[in-house]
């Protein structure tokens, strides 16, 4: 196969079509529930309430288990949001962001009816989706605290603006591999459990890109060179891009064509080698 692969669909279709435990390492970020619209009827993020996001994250992250490697990992980077009774403004779960075409913020415009939450409760839904995949038979080894040297402004005067999101760490079995040396803080310590990083500066037109060194980070701690990396949600192809710039092959899965020829485009401008893949794939 050639180092990166980008297959256009919906993950619980392509996901099945994988041979089994043939992915070492899964670094992925999910569609944040009734954020924004990705342009297609089978999204994750789009369901009606967060429960249903959840066992819908359940349900793909079950496909992901099958395909990895007995001792792989999977690095999870899922966002919160708030319960909110109105409708869209300027701060908050409904606010007036950057999007595709369309606002899907609408959906939150009322408490959803689950897990006691009230007007103006976070939701949780980090943690929420970690203990569903806990349940569902994941170890969960690790919580790690992103923070965000340039986070999103918010006009909020209640409460403190959000500066962090979580990435989790799962293993699918109690043995698998973790290089320690894969990353390590400037002192030569152990790396700690949370990394502190600014977005990348190119925009490519994907509104919900993480950086390429919060992937670089997971797929070198959690992962040989040679291996091969998934993720289920490519988006733009930050993780692919990043696999392959540290010498580790790649299949990234995006249900919307139009961020596939987003990934395509990217990798091929931010390495020359990827130019000719892009072509080809350019072609089918």
């Amino acid at each position: 196969m050639s180092n990166l692969q980008i297959l256009t669909g919906d993950s619980l279709t392509v996901l099945p079509t994988l041979a089994a435990e043939s992915v070492q390492c899964c670094v992925t970020s999910p569609p944040y529930w009734g954020l924004r619209d990705y342009d297609h009827p089978a999204q994750i993020g789009a369901e009606p309430s967060p429960e249903l996001y959840v066992d819908n994250l359940v349900a793909i992250f079950r496909q992901i288990r099958r395909v990895l490697h007995k001792d792989g990992t999977v690095w999870l980077n899922v966002g919160d949001g708030y319960a909110r009774n109105g409708g869209t403004g300027n701060c908050g779960p409904n606010a007036a962001v950057g999007n595709t075409k369309k606002l899907i913020q609408k959906r939150n415009c009322k408490v959803p009816d689950c897990w006691g939450l009230k007007d103006r409760d976070l939701i949780g839904l980090p943690w929420r989706v970690a203990f569903a995949l806990q349940a569902d038979g994941w170890i969960l080894r690790s919580k790690i605290t992103w923070v965000k040297k340039n986070p999103m402004p918010e006009s909020v005067k209640n409460r403190p603006t959000n500066a962090t999101e979580e990435v989790f760490m799962f293993a699918k079995s109690p043995t698998y591999f973790y290089d320690p040396n894969g990353v390590r803080e400037e002192s030569d310590a152990n790396l700690r459990n949370y990394w502190i990083l600014g977005p990348d500066s190119s925009r490519n037109g994907h509104p919900a890109t993480f950086p390429r060194e919060l992937a670089r980070r997971c797929i070198l701690l959690g992962s040989r060179e040679g291996d091969l990396i998934l993720d289920p949600f490519g988006g733009s192809g930050t993780t692919g891009i990043a696999a392959n710039e540290i010498n580790r092959k790649a299949i990234l899965i995006e249900i919307n064509p139009a961020y596939v020829e987003t990934s395509k485009v990217r990798a091929a401008s931010i390495q020359p080698e990827f130019k000719s893949l892009a072509t080809i794939l350019n072609r089918k």
